[in-house]
């Protein structure tokens, strides 16, 4: 399921990335790597708030769309 799909706060891993390889590379670069935990921290107007690698990171909504877990 996509990560904008998530209702709850659990921790999640990462199973895949979608996209073109530019956003690939750029979501990489954020830390968002296969494998990797992740969890939903807050959902705002322009995104969501996740915690990944120790770190809080805002992703939008269309990036966070190509981001399975």
């Amino acid at each position: 399921m996509a990560l904008t799909e998530i209702t709850n706060c659990d921790t999640y891993r990462i199973h895949r990335i979608k996209g073109d390889s530019k956003v690939r590379r750029h979501l990489e670069d954020l830390g968002f790597i296969p494998g990797e935990r992740i969890k939903v921290i807050s959902r705002v107007a322009s995104g969501l708030i996740v915690n990944i690698k120790g770190s809080r990171v805002a992703v939008n909504y269309d990036a966070a769309a190509m981001i399975l877990v």
